[in-house]
């Protein structure tokens, strides 16, 4: 998607740091997953979740701003915020089953 959009500076800008977090949402899941420990795991998901909320920001950013049609980022969009969707439920899930562990 970003080698097909126009290269204006705000587009240049945004693009990366769209591409920065979404490479960075799958490098961190990838960490979680390979966590050395159940605290390692959460710690690491927490950021996947952050990284993949500032994805979906990113791809408002471009559409809200105008910079890229609505009609091209629909798809993308609702792609990131179910991925976004998926790992704040699997985080809440790690915290609510650490508790039921320790009582």
């Amino acid at each position: 998607m970003y080698a097909a959009l126009p290269k204006s500076d705000e587009i240049i800008i945004i693009g990366k740091q769209l591409m920065r977090s979404a490479t960075s949402t799958a490098a961190n899941f990838r960490a979680a997953c390979r966590g050395r420990s159940h605290r390692e795991f959460r710690a690491k998901l927490s950021i996947t979740v952050e990284e993949a909320d500032e994805t979906v920001f990113w791809l408002e950013m471009l559409r809200d701003t105008g910079l890229v049609a609505a009609e091209r980022l629909v798809n993308l969009e609702e792609e990131a915020l179910s991925v976004l969707k998926i790992v704040a439920k699997m985080r809440k899930n790690a915290y609510k089953n650490v508790k039921l562990t320790r009582n």
